[in-house]
């Protein structure tokens, strides 16, 4: 299995050249050079096989440069909690992906690419600086996956002021291989600078950088791994499926839009927006302009320029017709958010996370206007005790703080300032990077 550039398919690399080059020469994203579609039996058998044998399985229809019984042992690693579908009410389930070491979704991808890339260059003998920005939860999920690995150092950019508290104690208290970049600007100043390190040939001559962002496919695929693990769940094999991915950067939603293709029975995804709307209106006009962010109580999302729509655009041939199909994207606002937190609280006594709210609101409004009848899996990415400023406006109930994120809170934060002007911080990166 070779894997192509977005912006070139006559280029080709293996995986572990695409996992350690995190973007292909030109600037694009990498892809499956063809998506392999799992055999029927996979899935008529699926309720016999655990979850670490459902990833296994996926995991090696697209990595053919890692021996058995090391893809096995990088998956069992990896994925070793839960992600439980619980019901919510009829037709509406929650998939819970917070099990997590750092409380989120990307835990998952984040483990799983710590494990491959690792392999990787113990195998080629190299060392290596991740670059990875963070709205939130990404930053976290890959400094907890990272630490303490030989010859990986990690190098955190997160929009000062814009994450949560707990996100920010999780993203600058590990020390170690781990380094908290606090930049003054917008998660979109984040990526761009990330974005602009990895083309800048002065450093890249010299120095050995990859991203563990969701542009990284070794972060990309495992996330489809819990999409099939969820329809395993379903009670109703009959019945049509509808998952529920709040988005930003749009890499979960592309995790399940590839786990689609390659023969998960699902019958649509929806798209659910805070304010940062700009997927919503490429999907009604077929025309993209990115956008200066904005920030959100659900800052995962405050995206205003996906990197994702590129390989999403990719895998659907930049036709919008069927693009339109397959995704449908709703918008809402902060004070719609909490609403939802409390209403939802009301109706089945569950407490959702800012993310997880609006999906849950994406979730009665597509119902609604389309499928009543089908089975809604919302997407619940992070756990509601990450955002406790966020839904404090409640005094209907408390969020119990699990312990391996109170830990978090005990511990000396530790960042350095720069500003979002390339050069300062280009002089900064220069002071951190090892050969």
């Amino acid at each position: 299995m070779k894997y192509l550039s977005t912006r070139n398919s006559d280029l080709r690399y293996s995986f572990g050249d695409a996992v350690i080059k995190g973007l292909a020469d030109d600037g694009g994203l990498f892809l499956p050079e063809f998506i392999p579609v799992l055999p029927d039996s996979f899935f008529k058998n699926i309720e016999k096989l655990s979850f670490t044998e459902i990833a296994f399985e996926i995991a090696s229809k697209f990595i053919d440069d890692i021996s058995e019984d090391d893809l096995r042992g990088i998956v069992e690693d990896a994925i070793n909690f839960p992600a439980p579908v619980v019901p919510l009410n009829g037709n509406y389930s929650i998939l819970e992906l917070f099990h997590g070491n750092t409380c989120a979704f990307k835990d998952f991808g984040a483990r799983f690419l710590a494990g491959a890339l690792s392999h990787y260059l113990k195998k080629r003998e190299q060392r290596c600086t991740i670059l990875v920005a963070t709205s939130g939860d990404t930053g976290s999920a890959v400094a907890s996956g990272f630490y303490g690995k030989d010859n990986i150092d990690v190098i955190i950019l997160y929009p000062s002021g814009k994450v949560s508290r707990i996100q920010e104690q999780q993203l600058t208290t590990f020390g170690k291989n781990i380094t908290a970049y606090e930049i003054d600007g917008v998660f979109d100043d984040c990526q761009r600078l990330v974005k602009m390190a990895f083309l800048d040939k002065e450093l890249t001559d010299n120095y050995f950088l990859t991203s563990a962002n969701s542009i990284n496919i070794g972060r990309l695929l495992p996330q489809s791994f819990y999409y099939v693990n969820a329809w395993k769940q379903v009670k109703d094999k009959e019945k049509d499926v509808v998952f529920v991915v709040p988005s930003g950067n749009l890499g979960n939603l592309t995790s399940g839009i590839l786990a689609k293709t390659f023969g998960l029975p699902v019958r649509y995804f929806v798209s659910a927006l805070n304010r940062n709307d700009i997927f919503k209106k490429y999907l009604e006009s077929g025309s993209f302009t990115p956008v200066p962010s904005i920030p959100t109580i659900s800052n995962a999302m405050d995206v205003g320029n996906p990197s994702n729509l590129e390989r999403i655009s990719h895998i659907f041939q930049n036709d919008m017709d069927v693009l339109q199909q397959n995704i449908h994207a709703y918008s809402y606002s902060d004070e719609q958010t909490k609403d939802a937190i409390n209403s939802a609280h009301d109706a089945y006594s569950y407490v959702f996370d800012p993310h997880g709210a609006v999906g849950y609101l994406a979730a009665k409004e597509d119902s609604e206007r389309f499928t009543s009848d089908s089975e809604y899996i919302i997407l619940e990415t992070a756990h509601p005790a990450k955002f406790l400023e966020e839904v404090k406006d409640s005094e209907k109930f408390t969020v119990e703080m699990p312990e391996r994120l109170a830990e978090f809170l005990k511990k000396d934060k530790e960042s350095v300032k720069v500003g979002k002007d390339y050069e300062d911080f280009k002089k900064n990166l220069l002071k951190s990077l090892k050969k």
